[in-house]
C-alpha cells in the first residue's frame, strides 16, 4: 500500500512538471510516456554538453548518461552552466558536478557519469544500450569515432560545434543521412578553438537549441519533422546556412555504406598521448586503469614541497610551472606544456 502511495505520488508530480510540455500537440502524453522511457549518451560535459544535459533533464528524458576526462576549471563557469565556484574550488570531475546539480534539478530520472575518456572500448558498451547520442565534444576524432559506434549499432546522433560565436549541427540518422564521415569536406574539423579565439555563451545556447530539439523530435516519435540539413550559424555576423546535403552521402563511404569497415573503430583510439583542444595541456594514459589515489598521495607528500589537493576522484599538484592532475582511471592531464615527450617527463619523474 505505501508503494502504491508513492507511485501515485511521483506520477502526480510528473504530471505536474511537465504539464505545458505535454500540451505541446506534438509531444502530447504519449511523447511524454517515450521521452520517460528514453536513454540519452552526452559525450562530453562542458559547454554543449551541460546544456544539452539540463534541458533534457528538465524535459523528463529518463535516464542521461554523461561521460567526460576533465575537472571544473575557472574559465569554465563563463559558458558551463550546470558548474558553481564550489564545483571548481573542489576540482570536482565535470560529469560528478553535472551529476549532483541535474539531480536537484529532476530527482524522477536517472542519471548516471562516468569519469573517463571517450574511447572504443567503453563507448562500445555506452552506445549498445542507448537510444540516442548527443556530440558534446571538443575534437573530430571522437566525433568520427562516435560516428562509427552509431553506424555500427544503428543509433542516431546529434553533431554539433561552436567556437567565437559560429556554431553547426546536423543530425545523423544511420541509413538514412550522409554520416560524419561523408560531410568531412563540408565541415571545419581544425583551427581556432575557444582557447585561441574564445566563444560567446549565446552561441552555446544556440547550437544547443539546435542538438535538444531534434533529440526531442527523434525521441517522441516526430522523425518527419527532423531537420535534415546542415545548419551553421554565426550570431555576430547575423549569419546563418541550412545546407540540404542529403546527396552528399557517400555510396562508397568507409563508415556506413554497405561496404562499410568502420575504419575509425580500427584506428587505435587508445593514444597515450594527446594534445588537448588548446589548451596547452597533454593528456597522458597509459596502459593501467585504475589507480590507488591514496597510494599515489602518500609517496607524493614525501615530497614536502609539494602541495596536493585531493578528492574522491582525482588528486591535483604544481611543480614548477607545470600543474598535474591523475584521475582514478590513470589517466593525467600535464598542463603547463604542449610538448608530449616533456609532458612524459614530468609523468615518470612523479607518478612512475
Amino acid at each position: 500500500m505505501q508503494q502504491q502511495a508513492v507511485r501515485k505520488k511521483g506520477s502526480v508530480l510528473a504530471a505536474n512538471r511537465y504539464h505545458r510540455q505535454v500540451l505541446f500537440a506534438p509531444i502530447g502524453e504519449a511523447g511524454q510516456e517515450k521521452l520517460s522511457q528514453s536513454h540519452v549518451l552526452i559525450v562530453g560535459v562542458g559547454a554543449l554538453g551541460s546544456s544539452s544535459a539540463e534541458a533534457l533533464a528538465r524535459a523528463g528524458v529518463g535516464k542521461l548518461t554523461l561521460i567526460d576526462r576533465d575537472y571544473v576549471e575557472e574559465s569554465n563557469l563563463q559558458r558551463q552552466q550546470l558548474f558553481s565556484e564550489l564545483d571548481m574550488k573542489n576540482k570536482l570531475p565535470k560529469a560528478v558536478a553535472a551529476k549532483q546539480r541535474l539531480a536537484a534539478v529532476n530527482s524522477l530520472i536517472e542519471i548516471e557519469a562516468i569519469v573517463g575518456d571517450a574511447e572504443a572500448d567503453n563507448l562500445s558498451q555506452l552506445v549498445s544500450q542507448v537510444d540516442l547520442i548527443i556530440d558534446a565534444t571538443d575534437n573530430f576524432e571522437t566525433r568520427l569515432l562516435l560516428n562509427d559506434l552509431a553506424q555500427k549499432y544503428r543509433k542516431p546522433w546529434i553533431y554539433g560545434a561552436c567556437v567565437a560565436s559560429y556554431g553547426i549541427t546536423f543530425t545523423v540518422i544511420p541509413d538514412q543521412t550522409p554520416c560524419l564521415q561523408c560531410l568531412q569536406d563540408y565541415i571545419p574539423q581544425q583551427g581556432a578553438t575557444c582557447d585561441s579565439v574564445g566563444v560567446i555563451q549565446p552561441v552555446v545556447q544556440k547550437v544547443t537549441s539546435h542538438q535538444v530539439t531534434e533529440a526531442l523530435k527523434l525521441l517522441t516519435g516526430n522523425e518527419a519533422n527532423l531537420s535534415g540539413k546542415l545548419t551553421a550559424f554565426d550570431l555576430w555576423k547575423n549569419q546563418h546556412t541550412e545546407v540540404d546535403v542529403a546527396t552528399l552521402r557517400n555510396p562508397d563511404c568507409p563508415s556506413c555504406s554497405e561496404a562499410r569497415s568502420y575504419p575509425n573503430l580500427a584506428y587505435d583510439a587508445r593514444m597515450k598521448t594527446t594534445v588537448l583542444c588548446g589548451r596547452d595541456t597533454v593528456q597522458l594514459r597509459p596502459q593501467s586503469k585504475q589507480v590507488e589515489l591514496a597510494e599515489v598521495a602518500r609517496e607524493l607528500q614525501k615530497n614536502k614541497q609539494i602541495q596536493l589537493v585531493r578528492n574522491p576522484y582525482l588528486l591535483s599538484f604544481e611543480v614548477d610551472s607545470f600543474r598535474i592532475v591523475l584521475f582514478q582511471d590513470g589517466r593525467a592531464l600535464i598542463h603547463g606544456t604542449m610538448d608530449q615527450m616533456e609532458a612524459k617527463n614530468i609523468y615518470y619523474r612523479y607518478l612512475s
